[in-house]
């Protein structure tokens, strides 16, 4: 009999926005999501609901289009999801790695919902190992909606650094069909 493999002592999940719409004389940050970006964002939050891949804690970014997906995502939930606005927006990798490390120990599963280049290279710089597949695949595009489950064996969020994680599953919504 195959042992069961062990729980990581906490999750990662990066959650990059859903497709925005551009509507003329808005500003960047205020750009709502579009049609598909909505449809997308409810696919993927009743992924997270089959898959247990309900967070603790969300940190979100203060953009429309984060805080929309974020609305869109928690919708599928049973339970309450704290959350909270994270200074993520527009913001490089290594400022999302202090974030996560501020994030208390108690917190299993974070959720972050923000944007690229921030979210693909904050996934490639804590992810060292998984299904090469799927690790190749988050590293050439993290698109839209995509969604990148990473464990860790930590003790708490503050000893994250480059190279701690595993990547369990990198999906999309196209992926899900």
């Amino acid at each position: 009999m195959t042992p069961k493999p062990m729980l990581p002592k906490h999750r990662l999940i990066l959650l990059r926005h859903a497709k925005s719409a551009w509507p003329d004389g808005v500003a960047d940050r205020e750009r709502p999501l579009a049609d598909r970006g909505r449809k997308w964002a409810c696919v993927i939050g009743t992924y997270m609901v089959r898959e247990k891949l309900i967070p603790d804690l969300a940190l979100v970014s203060p953009a429309r289009r984060a805080q929309e997906t974020w609305k869109l995502v928690r919708r599928a939930f049973l339970k309450k999801v704290e959350h909270e606005a994270a200074d993520i927006y527009e913001v490089p990798a290594e400022r999302i790695l202090d974030v996560i490390r501020a994030v208390q120990p108690g917190i299993r599963t974070l959720l972050i919902v923000g944007h690229n280049p921030g979210m693909e290279n904050a996934a490639s710089l804590i992810v060292a190992d998984g299904d090469a597949d799927a690790v190749g695949r988050m590293r050439e595009k993290f698109p839209t909606a995509g969604l990148a489950v990473i464990d860790l064996d930590l003790d708490g969020w503050d000893e994250i650094t480059t190279g701690a994680g595993y990547l369990e599953r990198f999906v999309t919504p196209r992926s899900l069909g």
